[in-house]
């Protein structure tokens, strides 16, 4: 029975990764760039609910609302400030400007909100579920996470291939050229993308707190990293390819802690990664794109 919830709980971790991995893969699938600063985007949503619940007493569903709106504000005023102006820019300028931003937004958070960890107060009411008379026990935390993250996975996907916003983002992603000249707003579209993906940053950002409840200006930076591995692992550019990466990866971190070493832990979830690229680099449901020339 300790197996079975050392895997509900690897579920659970894992969830909460490809929730995360689910906005890298959108910017990289459709804006090709890596936004390095979307794990201090999870951990300012983290903050926001906490200022809202605590110092303004608001009720956790409308505090949640709150910070998934100011959060989507976040991600487009760095996209439009920061990424846009370098959207024909070498690779490398992205991904020095990506890590530039997420150093500013953790120390931002630092000057307003120190260092010290902030005990986090959980937005999940739910009771937990008693299982084989107590022996398995689901928190509701765990099983509002794994619900959360296939409602969320089956709307993105049917929001990306039903909508026409969405089909925008399709045509976005496989030429951008085309996409123009076709009439598809192009800045529009990936400031959509931009938004969307924050969105679920905050949603992830309270999940991870209300599992782990303590917040501090680099709660998000670890998961963050954990969940671009597991966008990789997947399949980056694939959104069923997050949620399995992000699943597999979770499970493979709680069972490491289990019957490995907890120190341990950490650096195979990373060893996956070195892995992946060396076996399938394109991810478990990536595809091979053929480059233009």
């Amino acid at each position: 029975m300790q197996f079975v919830s050392f895997l509900v709980n690897g579920i659970s971790l894992g969830s909460i990764y490809a929730i995360i991995a689910l906005g890298y893969t959108m910017v990289y699938g459709i804006a090709r760039m890596l936004n390095f600063a979307h794990g201090d985007v999870i951990m300012i949503g983290s903050y926001l609910v906490f200022v809202l619940m605590g110092s303004l007493g608001m009720p956790p569903f409308v505090a949640v609302l709150g910070a998934m709106v100011g959060c989507t504000l976040l991600g487009i005023t760095i996209e439009r400030i920061a990424y846009k102006p370098l959207r024909e820019a070498p690779s490398l300028a992205v991904l020095i400007t990506a890590i530039g931003v997420s150093y500013l937004l953790q120390n931002v958070a630092l000057l307003i909100w120190g260092s010290n960890p902030k005990s986090f107060t959980s937005v999940v009411k739910m009771d937990p579920i008693r299982l084989f008379d107590g022996q398995l026990v689901i928190t509701g935390e765990t099983l509002a996470t794994i619900i959360i993250s296939v409602i969320i996975m089956i709307a993105l996907t049917l929001f990306v291939n039903r909508t026409k916003m969405g089909r925008a983002m399709l045509a976005v992603s496989e030429d951008k050229g085309a996409a123009q000249l076709m009439g598809i707003n192009v800045n529009r579209t990936i400031s959509l993308t931009f938004a969307i993906g924050s969105a679920l940053a905050a949603i992830a950002g309270v999940l991870l707190c209300s599992t782990y409840p303590t917040l501090q200006p680099t709660t998000g930076a670890m998961p963050g990293i954990k969940a671009f591995v597991a966008a990789v692992f997947g399949g980056i550019g694939s959104i069923p390819g997050a949620m399995l990466g992000g699943v597999l990866l979770g499970v493979i971190e709680s069972l490491s802690k289990a019957y490995i070493s907890s120190q341990m832990a950490d650096a195979i979830v990373f060893g996956v990664l070195v892995i992946v690229l060396l076996v399938k680099p394109k991810g478990i449901l990536g595809k091979a794109v053929k480059e233009k020339v």
